[in-house]
């Protein structure tokens, strides 16, 4: 006997089901994977904060050189560009004065029935004229030739001066752009690297450090008190003049550009220290290496100058024990710190 079976029935949903549930979670996981918490980037440590902040720190400080380079040459040219312009404007009124003189024997030249020629060509108002006809002037016989030889050379005077001012201007207007350039390319990093460090708690700054290369000194910024006496003694008067100078402003607070007497960049506190001690330094610290006798580190005296970076971008006084005084950067005043913290790129005795 035949066996009669009930056909399966299908399940129509069940499948349909499967595959929206897979798919749903497919989704799920790619949302948690695009814009989920599950795989997003570890945030940054305090050490890497540090690290990034100090690297700021340093170009910044580069930056700072090359403006204070570019404005040391700027200041130049507009004081060339004023003494040209000054004596431009003595050479004017020595012209006035040779002119009206000149006028006075046209009037009475004018009045006796004729004006030489010469007289004529050397009150004119157009100077390239004038001189463009100054064959002509050397011609025409005149009891005034003299007179008018004057006008012609102070003529010829101002325009050279003018021509230098010219180029000064063009020279200032550059320097003024560079200015500006290196300005915007430091307070661009500095203001990055207020945004990392305000991303970091009170307790994380104070344990990673004050600053680049300030690791190994901790003097809170009101200290001003000369931490140790140096080693050995400095080379003469004026060194040691200068190593005190740098223990008076201990906590001064670092400002880029700023040669003192209350804030310094690193160039510019050493630049003040010599200064106060009657010794004219040069502006940058690239400039600074050059303008004493290079000295080796194993020979370092209070006094001596010390740069650092292949660059030569940074610098500090030498206190003696291996310790230094320098400006850092931004976030840690001036401060006694050791001369290795840092690559060290040589060293200059300036007296």
């Amino acid at each position: 006997m035949g066996t009669h079976r009930r056909p399966r029935q299908r399940v129509t949903g069940g499948g349909r089901a499967r595959t929206a549930a897979t798919i749903t979670l497919a989704g799920a996981a790619t949302a948690t994977g695009l814009g989920g918490t599950g795989h997003a980037d570890p945030q940054p440590t305090a050490a890497q904060v540090r690290a990034k902040v100090d690297k700021l720190y340093q170009q910044a400080e580069v930056a700072t050189e090359k403006y204070n380079g570019a404005k040391e040459k700027a200041d130049a040219a507009e004081q060339r560009l004023e003494k040209l312009r000054d004596q431009a404007a003595r050479k004017e009124d020595r012209l006035n004065s040779a002119r009206e003189a000149l006028g006075s024997v046209a009037a009475a030249q004018y009045r006796s029935g004729g004006l030489d020629p010469a007289l004529q060509l050397a009150l004119s108002a157009d100077p390239d004229r004038y001189l463009d006809g100054a064959a002509f002037v050397e011609r025409a016989g005149s009891r005034q030739t003299a007179a008018v030889g004057r006008v012609r050379k102070e003529l010829r005077d101002i325009e050279r001066l003018r021509g230098a001012a010219r180029v000064e201007l063009a020279s200032l207007t550059s320097r003024r752009a560079e200015l500006k350039r290196h300005r915007e390319t430091v307070t661009g990093k500095l203001e990055t690297a207020r945004r990392l460090l305000s991303r970091l708690t009170a307790e994380e700054r104070a344990r990673s450090g004050q600053g680049t290369g300030d690791r190994a000194s901790r003097s809170p910024a009101g200290d001003r008190q000369p931490l140790s006496a140096p080693s050995a003694q400095a080379p003469n008067s004026r060194a040691a003049a200068a190593v005190a100078y740098a223990y008076q402003k201990l906590g001064s607070p670092y400002v880029w550009g700023a040669t003192g007497p209350n804030a310094f960049d690193c160039s510019g506190l050493t630049q003040a220290a010599y200064r106060a001690a009657g010794v004219s330094l040069p502006r940058t610290t690239y400039a600074q290496i050059d303008a004493g006798r290079r000295v080796a580190r194993s020979e370092l005296l209070p006094g001596d100058l010390v740069f650092f970076y292949s660059g030569i971008s940074h610098v500090g006084i030498y206190v003696g024990k291996g310790q230094m005084i320098h400006a850092p950067n931004p976030s840690a005043p001036v401060r006694v710190a050791p001369v290795d913290q840092m690559p060290f790129a040589g060293a200059a005795r300036v007296v």
